[in-house]
C-alpha cells in the first residue's frame, strides 16, 4: 500500500525518537485502518519518551494516544465503523463502560502510547473498537484534544461529581485538563472560580470563569470563603495534587466532591482529616474515562457548541518542538496536525 512517516524509538530517551518511512499498516480482522489526521500531545507522552515511566514497551515504540482521522480501510469481520468516517482514539481501551479494569493489587495502566503502540505516525491499524465518532462541530485538530484531557474533565465532573446547575467548581489551574473542566461546569450551569496566572486572567473569563484568583495571592483561600459566603465549594478539579489536596479539603462544602486528577505538587497527597471526615465529602481517584463516556461527551460538544482550547499547531516532523512547548507551559493543547 505504499510508504509513510511513523516516529519510532529502540530505546527510552528523546535522543532515540526518529520519524522513520515504513510501510502503511494493513488492518487484520476486525481492525480498522486511520488516516490520521492530528495528535493530540500530552505530558504523559513525553514522560513516557523520555523516562519510560515504568511501562512495558515494546520496540520500536511509537508514542501518543489522542488522534482524530478518518476511517480508510477495514479488516475482515470489522463493522463498527465505515470507510469515511472521522473517529478519535479511546486512550484506554479495555474500558468500555461500568469500573475501570484492574484489581487492588495491579490498578490497570493499559493505555495507548504506553501499554499499546501509539499513535503517531501518517497511518495506524488498530481494533476497531478502539475508536468512536467524532463530534461532528470540531475539525480533526481540535477533536484530538478529547481522548484524555477532554474526557479527564468530563468523568471527573459530569460522570463521577455529578456537576449540576446552580453548583460552585472551584479549578485551580488553567492547563489542559483545567480549560476543559471551565467549560464543562459552565455548559452544566455551574458557578466558576478559577486560580490562575495573571496573564491567564481574560482568557479564562471568557472560557466562562465566574471568578478569577491570582495565584500568587497569599489570602486566595479567603477569597474563596468570601466568595462563597463561607459555604465553600461543591466540587474541586484537583489537578495540583500533592498538599494541595489538603487546601482543597478546607475548601470543600459539607457534601463536597474532590475529584484527584493531577500530580504537579508530587504523587504523595495529603490533607487534614478533620475537615474531610466532619464536611462528609467525597474523593474520587481520576484516570481518563470509559468509552461510554467519550460517547457521551462527543454528544455533549455537538449539542453545547463546546470548542477545545488549542495553543500550538505542529507538523508532524516537529515532535520534538512540540514537546519543548509543552516544557513551557501552553495555555491549551499542543496539536500535531497532518495538515500543518
Amino acid at each position: 500500500m505504499g510508504g509513510m512517516l511513523r516516529w519510532e524509538m529502540d530505546a527510552v530517551g528523546r535522543e532515540h525518537l526518529e520519524l522513520r518511512e515504513v510501510p502503511i499498516p494493513v488492518p487484520a480482522r476486525g481492525e480498522v485502518l486511520i488516516k490520521v489526521g492530528a495528535v493530540a500531545l500530552n505530558y504523559r507522552d513525553k514522560m513516557v519518551v523520555e523516562t519510560g515511566r515504568g511501562l512495558p514497551l515494546r520496540f520500536p515504540f511509537t508514542p501518543g494516544s489522542d488522534l482524530a482521522g478518518e476511517v480508510v480501510g477495514l479488516g475482515e469481520g470489522s463493522s463498527r465503523h465505515a470507510i469515511g468516517d472521522r473517529v478519535i482514539s479511546i486512550a484506554t481501551p479495555d474500558w468500555i463502560d461500568g469500573l475501570r479494569p484492574g484489581t487492588a493489587r495491579t490498578p490497570a495502566y493499559q493505555t495507548l502510547g504506553g501499554f499499546y503502540p501509539g499513535v503517531l505516525a501518517e497511518y495506524v491499524a488498530m481494533p476497531e473498537n478502539w475508536f468512536v465518532r467524532a463530534p461532528g462541530t470540531l475539525r480533526d485538530w481540535q477533536a484530538c484534544t478529547l481522548p484524555v484531557a477532554g474526557l479527564t474533565a468530563w468523568f471527573a465532573l459530569v460522570e463521577r461529581a455529578g456537576v449540576r446547575a446552580g453548583d460552585t467548581v472551584l479549578i485551580p489551574s488553567t492547563g489542559g485538563v483545567a480549560l476543559f473542566g471551565i467549560q464543562i461546569a459552565k455548559a452544566n450551569g455551574a458557578e466558576l472560580i478559577v486560580l490562575g496566572a495573571s496573564g491567564n486572567e481574560a482568557r479564562a473569563r471568557a472560557l466562562g470563569a465566574d471568578h478569577y484568583i491570582r495565584r500568587d495571592r497569599e489570602d486566595w483561600m479567603e477569597e474563596v470563603y468570601r466568595i462563597t459566603c463561607d459555604r465553600g465549594v461543591d466540587h474541586v478539579l484537583e489537578v495540583v495534587g500533592g498538599a494541595h489536596l489538603g487546601q482543597s479539603v478546607r475548601l470543600a462544602a459539607v457534601g463536597g466532591h474532590i475529584c484527584q486528577i493531577g500530580a504537579l505538587d508530587g504523587w504523595d497527597i495529603s490533607a487534614p482529616a478533620m475537615p474531610l471526615m466532619l464536611k462528609d465529602m467525597t474523593i474520587h481517584g481520576i484516570g481518563t474515562g470509559s468509552r461510554t463516556a467519550l460517547e457521551r461527551f462527543v454528544r455533549a460538544i455537538d449539542r453545547t457548541g463546546i470548542v477545545p482550547v488549542v495553543d500550538s499547531r505542529y507538523p508532524l516532523a516537529e515532535l520534538e518542538a512540540a514537546f519543548d512547548h509543552l516544557d513551557r507551559g501552553p495555555f491549551g493543547k499542543v496539536v500535531i496536525d497532518m495538515a500543518a
